[in-house]
Protein backbone atom coordinates (compact mmCIF):
# COMPACT_ATOMS: atom_id res chain seq x y z
CA UNK A 1 0.00 0.00 0.00
CA UNK A 2 2.88 2.35 0.79
CA UNK A 3 4.31 1.96 -2.72
CA UNK A 4 0.89 2.84 -4.16
CA UNK A 5 0.79 6.09 -2.18
CA UNK A 6 4.29 6.94 -3.46
CA UNK A 7 3.34 6.20 -7.05
CA UNK A 8 0.16 8.27 -6.79
CA UNK A 9 2.08 11.12 -5.15
CA UNK A 10 4.60 11.08 -7.97
CA UNK A 11 1.79 11.10 -10.54
CA UNK A 12 0.13 14.08 -8.84
CA UNK A 13 3.42 15.97 -8.90
CA UNK A 14 4.07 15.13 -12.55
CA UNK A 15 0.59 16.26 -13.52
CA UNK A 16 0.88 19.42 -11.42
CA UNK A 17 3.90 20.60 -13.43
CA UNK A 18 1.94 20.45 -16.69
CA UNK A 19 -1.24 22.12 -15.45
CA UNK A 20 -2.10 25.79 -16.01
CA UNK A 21 -1.92 28.01 -12.92
CA UNK A 22 -5.66 28.04 -12.23
CA UNK A 23 -5.71 24.24 -12.29
CA UNK A 24 -2.72 24.09 -9.94
CA UNK A 25 -4.55 26.40 -7.54
CA UNK A 26 -7.58 24.10 -7.71
CA UNK A 27 -5.35 21.07 -7.11
CA UNK A 28 -3.85 22.80 -4.05
CA UNK A 29 -7.36 23.44 -2.70
CA UNK A 30 -8.41 19.82 -3.26
CA UNK A 31 -5.27 18.51 -1.56
CA UNK A 32 -5.85 20.79 1.44
CA UNK A 33 -9.43 19.61 1.77
CA UNK A 34 -8.18 16.03 1.70
CA UNK A 35 -5.60 16.85 4.40
CA UNK A 36 -8.34 18.22 6.65
CA UNK A 37 -10.58 15.18 6.14
CA UNK A 38 -7.74 12.75 6.82
CA UNK A 39 -6.72 14.72 9.91
CA UNK A 40 -10.28 14.65 11.22
CA UNK A 41 -10.33 10.88 10.68
CA UNK A 42 -7.09 10.49 12.63
CA UNK A 43 -5.17 9.28 9.58
CA UNK A 44 -2.15 11.46 10.34
CA UNK A 45 0.45 9.63 8.27
CA UNK A 46 -1.64 9.68 5.09
CA UNK A 47 -2.65 13.28 5.81
CA UNK A 48 1.03 14.25 6.17
CA UNK A 49 1.83 12.69 2.79
CA UNK A 50 -1.01 14.64 1.21
CA UNK A 51 0.10 17.81 3.02
CA UNK A 52 3.59 17.37 1.55
CA UNK A 53 2.02 17.14 -1.91
CA UNK A 54 0.01 20.30 -1.23
CA UNK A 55 3.18 22.06 -0.08
CA UNK A 56 5.00 21.09 -3.27
CA UNK A 57 2.11 22.30 -5.42
CA UNK A 58 1.90 25.55 -3.41
CA UNK A 59 5.61 26.30 -3.82
CA UNK A 60 5.51 25.59 -7.54
CA UNK A 61 2.29 27.53 -8.11
CA UNK A 62 2.65 30.53 -5.81
CA UNK A 63 6.37 30.76 -5.03
CA UNK A 64 8.18 29.83 -1.82
CA UNK A 65 7.25 33.00 0.08
CA UNK A 66 3.51 33.10 -0.58
CA UNK A 67 0.95 32.93 2.26
CA UNK A 68 -0.56 29.78 0.72
CA UNK A 69 2.80 28.08 1.16
CA UNK A 70 2.61 29.16 4.80
CA UNK A 71 -0.83 27.54 5.06
CA UNK A 72 0.61 24.29 3.72
CA UNK A 73 3.53 24.52 6.15
CA UNK A 74 1.11 25.12 9.04
CA UNK A 75 -1.03 22.15 8.03
CA UNK A 76 1.98 19.85 7.84
CA UNK A 77 3.26 21.17 11.18
CA UNK A 78 -0.09 20.40 12.81
CA UNK A 79 0.14 16.83 11.53
CA UNK A 80 3.69 16.45 12.78
CA UNK A 81 2.61 17.76 16.17
CA UNK A 82 -0.22 15.20 16.26
CA UNK A 83 2.36 12.49 15.55
CA UNK A 84 4.70 13.74 18.30
CA UNK A 85 7.26 15.03 15.80
CA UNK A 86 7.76 18.26 17.72
CA UNK A 87 11.09 19.37 16.25
CA UNK A 88 9.76 19.04 12.69
CA UNK A 89 6.55 20.85 13.64
CA UNK A 90 8.49 23.70 15.27
CA UNK A 91 10.63 24.21 12.16
CA UNK A 92 7.57 24.37 9.91
CA UNK A 93 5.63 26.69 12.22
CA UNK A 94 8.61 29.07 12.31
CA UNK A 95 8.96 28.99 8.50
CA UNK A 96 5.24 29.75 8.12
CA UNK A 97 5.53 32.61 10.61
CA UNK A 98 8.42 34.18 8.66
CA UNK A 99 6.50 33.94 5.39
CA UNK A 100 3.44 35.58 6.94
CA UNK A 101 5.48 38.37 8.51
CA UNK A 102 7.20 39.16 5.20
CA UNK A 103 4.01 38.94 3.15
CA UNK A 104 1.42 40.40 5.52
CA UNK A 105 3.26 42.59 8.03
CA UNK A 106 3.61 42.08 11.78
CA UNK A 107 -0.03 42.57 12.83
CA UNK A 108 -2.08 40.31 10.56
CA UNK A 109 -4.41 37.70 12.15
CA UNK A 110 -2.66 34.91 10.23
CA UNK A 111 0.49 35.78 12.16
CA UNK A 112 -1.47 35.45 15.39
CA UNK A 113 -2.63 31.99 14.30
CA UNK A 114 0.98 30.95 13.69
CA UNK A 115 2.12 32.42 17.01
CA UNK A 116 -0.64 30.63 18.88
CA UNK A 117 0.13 27.33 17.12
CA UNK A 118 3.80 27.63 18.03
CA UNK A 119 2.86 28.57 21.60
CA UNK A 120 0.60 25.51 21.85
CA UNK A 121 3.45 23.33 20.62
CA UNK A 122 5.77 24.72 23.30
CA UNK A 123 3.00 24.52 25.91
CA UNK A 124 2.42 20.83 25.12
CA UNK A 125 6.11 20.17 25.63
CA UNK A 126 6.25 22.04 28.95
CA UNK A 127 8.29 24.88 27.44
CA UNK A 128 6.23 27.47 29.26
CA UNK A 129 8.77 30.29 29.11
CA UNK A 130 8.79 30.06 25.32
CA UNK A 131 5.01 29.72 25.03
CA UNK A 132 3.93 32.68 27.17
CA UNK A 133 5.37 35.54 25.05
CA UNK A 134 3.94 33.97 21.91
CA UNK A 135 0.47 33.80 23.45
CA UNK A 136 0.80 37.44 24.56
CA UNK A 137 1.86 38.60 21.12
CA UNK A 138 -0.94 36.63 19.45
CA UNK A 139 -3.44 38.15 21.88
CA UNK A 140 -2.30 41.70 21.08
CA UNK A 141 -2.55 41.07 17.35
CA UNK A 142 -6.04 39.58 17.65
CA UNK A 143 -7.25 42.44 19.84
CA UNK A 144 -5.94 45.08 17.41
CA UNK A 145 -6.99 43.32 14.21
CA UNK A 146 -10.28 41.70 15.25
CA UNK A 147 -11.38 43.57 18.37
CA UNK A 148 -11.19 42.74 22.07
CA UNK A 149 -14.40 40.67 21.96
CA UNK A 150 -13.57 38.32 19.08
CA UNK A 151 -13.76 34.53 19.57
CA UNK A 152 -10.07 34.22 18.61
CA UNK A 153 -9.26 36.50 21.55
CA UNK A 154 -11.27 34.19 23.81
CA UNK A 155 -9.45 31.12 22.52
CA UNK A 156 -6.06 32.71 23.14
CA UNK A 157 -7.13 33.80 26.63
CA UNK A 158 -8.17 30.21 27.36
CA UNK A 159 -4.84 28.90 26.08
CA UNK A 160 -2.95 31.37 28.26
CA UNK A 161 -5.12 30.49 31.25
CA UNK A 162 -4.22 26.83 30.80
CA UNK A 163 -0.55 27.74 30.79
CA UNK A 164 -0.92 29.96 33.87
CA UNK A 165 -2.68 27.17 35.75
CA UNK A 166 0.18 24.83 34.98
CA UNK A 167 2.81 27.26 36.23
CA UNK A 168 0.92 28.15 39.40
CA UNK A 169 -0.51 31.55 38.39
CA UNK A 170 -4.05 30.55 39.33
CA UNK A 171 -5.36 34.09 39.97
CA UNK A 172 -4.20 35.29 36.57
CA UNK A 173 -5.64 32.18 34.97
CA UNK A 174 -9.04 32.84 36.56
CA UNK A 175 -9.06 36.44 35.31
CA UNK A 176 -8.30 35.30 31.78
CA UNK A 177 -10.97 32.59 31.91
CA UNK A 178 -13.61 35.04 33.15
CA UNK A 179 -12.77 37.41 30.33
CA UNK A 180 -12.92 34.56 27.81
CA UNK A 181 -16.28 33.39 29.16
CA UNK A 182 -17.65 36.92 28.88
CA UNK A 183 -16.60 37.04 25.23
CA UNK A 184 -18.04 33.58 24.52
CA UNK A 185 -21.37 34.54 26.13
CA UNK A 186 -21.79 37.25 23.48
CA UNK A 187 -21.70 34.65 20.73
CA UNK A 188 -24.15 32.13 22.18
Amino acid sequence: MNWLVKVLSLMVLMVSFTLPTYAKEALWEVLNEKVIKLYQQGQYSEAANTAKEALTVAKETFGSNHPKVAISLRNLALLYKAQGKYAEAETLYKRALKIYERALGKDHPDIAISLRNLALLYHDQGKYAEAEPLYKRALKIYERALGKDHPSVATTLENMAGLYKEIGKKDEAEKLLKRAQKIRSRYQ
